[in-house]
């Protein structure tokens, strides 16, 4: 198996040799909510209503995927920092421990949500129209929780290996058998709604399969070990670290309550759907930023260890205007073919004028999303916990859900305030989070080269 060198080859070398497989995972990994959506928009009869039920359901999915992203994009960094100290055997623990943190917990949260799902809807907004659709939907997606924490939360430490291909794989696997099988489940089977959480759940399995392959394998230095499943010996460290991206992503369940909730009471049941469809737009257009800044940070966190420092200024930068280009590009498609984004996930024409102009408030300052990933990046790379936990609330609880409830009702703008509320937030919070990075980085880099000298 081919690994990435992280200790000789080229800053720009490195990014692409684990961004671009991570690009791809990622795109798969995306498939295997979006083409629920994309078929359960086009059941005849039910679709639009049933994918407006199915975007209720986004807060324990994102719940879940909190949880996922604690422990491997938490553990992740300290494991790749010990690389680059050489400290071979501290990073086998990390990776140890996060793996069990991955199958206890995913355990509980499972059984938690499966016996408490129909309470858990009606409190984000579900009324006995939508349970009908989601409540069926979620218990059996929860089914895959440990499949998913596994498969999701055990690829960061493969990439930070150098293995991006292996863990392109793990993510390639699950997604082919998701398209392969959801239609069939969906309408040959006539399962419905249900057979898109089935189909789900069996990719899954796959893909968890997969990563316990290579992590019990022989040919792997660092392999998953089941003796003292219980103890935990860097949970904390894990889990400090690890706050910030699942304080991101819960953050994205509240907000989505909000959103949902406010939505209802100004616009009806329709205007859920069309909030469904513009979160599978910006997990759409997120993907790759997101491959482009997790996909640089083993480069940041081995060189860090390794007290590289131009090496790690060089990775930041490449790393943010990447980012920043990107989604420049990203604004303008959405702003010149909006419609090319809606009809993903509906045929029908009435929702698709519905959701133009929300697309085009919610989009409008995409760009600075680029800065907020970019900061974020760069903070858990480096084990700088307080300043991405900070910024993780700053964002979204500090600025979007209160401005979801702000601007619809104190301002009186109705829908559009719930939409308006996300690029407000993105000028703000994504403009605090990169000057105080890069106010935070220079100094720091900068003694580091003077104590190498």
């Amino acid at each position: 198996m081919k690994k990435v060198d992280f200790e000789n080859d080229s800053i720009i070398k490195n990014m692409v040799q684990t961004s671009l497989p991570m690009l791809v995972a990622q795109v798969i990994s995306l498939l295997y909510n979006i083409v629920d959506r994309i078929y359960i928009g086009r059941i005849e009869g039910c679709g639009t209503q049933a994918l407006g039920a199915i975007g209720l359901c986004f807060p324990i999915i994102i719940l879940i995927g909190g949880f996922t992203n604690m422990f491997g994009l938490g553990g992740a960094p300290l494991f790749s920092i010990n690389l680059g100290k050489n400290d071979r055997k501290r990073a086998g623990d990390v990776l140890n421990t996060a793996f069990r943190l991955e199958i206890v917990v995913g355990a509980v949260l499972m059984a938690f949500c499966e016996l408490f799902a129909p309470q858990i809807l009606s409190v984000v907004g579900a009324t006995a129209d939508e349970l009908v659709f989601s409540v069926p939907y979620i218990r059996i997606y929860l089914i895959g929780t440990i499949f998913i924490m596994i498969a999701t939360g055990m690829n960061p430490y493969i990439n930070a290996q150098g293995y991006s291909t292996i863990g392109m794989k793990s993510v390639l696997i699950g997604a082919v058998a998701n398209i392969i099988l959801d239609p069939i489940f969906i309408f040959v089977l006539d399962f419905g709604v249900n057979g898109a959480a089935a189909a789900t759940v069996v990719s899954q399995l796959l893909s968890a399969l997969f990563v316990l392959k290579f992590l019990l394998g022989p040919g792997n230095e660092f392999r998953i070990s089941f003796r003292n499943f219980f103890t935990f010996p860097y949970a904390k460290d894990i889990i400090s670290l690890g706050m910030s991206p699942f304080v991101m992503q819960c953050t994205n369940s509240l907000v989505s309550i909000a959103c949902n909730s406010v939505l209802m009471r100004t616009g009806g049941a329709l205007y859920v759907s069309v909030m469904t469809i513009i979160s599978s737009v910006r997990q759409i257009l997120d993907t790759p930023i997101m491959a482009i800044t997790e996909g640089t940070s083993p480069t940041i966190s081995y060189n860090y260890g390794a007290q590289r420092p131009k090496r790690v200024r060089d990775a930041i930068v490449f790393m943010s205007v990447t980012a920043i280009v990107y989604t420049c590009l990203m604004w303008i498609f959405i702003e010149k073919l909006p419609l090319l984004f809606i009809r993903i996930f509906s045929d029908d024409t009435a929702l698709q004028q519905l959701a133009l102009r929300p697309l085009h408030l919610y989009f409008f300052a995409f760009v600075f999303q680029a800065l907020q990933y970019s900061g974020q990046t760069v903070f858990k790379a480096l084990n700088k916990k307080r300043q991405a936990i900070f910024f993780s609330l700053f964002r979204k609880v500090i600025m979007v859900v209160p401005l979801t409830y702000l601007l619809p009702f104190a301002f009186d703008m109705g829908t559009d305030g719930v939409f308006i509320a996300e690029p407000v937030s993105n000028v703000i919070g994504g403009l605090a989070c990169f000057i105080t990075m890069t106010a935070t980085m220079i100094p720091e880099l900068g003694r580091m080269k003077r104590k190498s000298e």
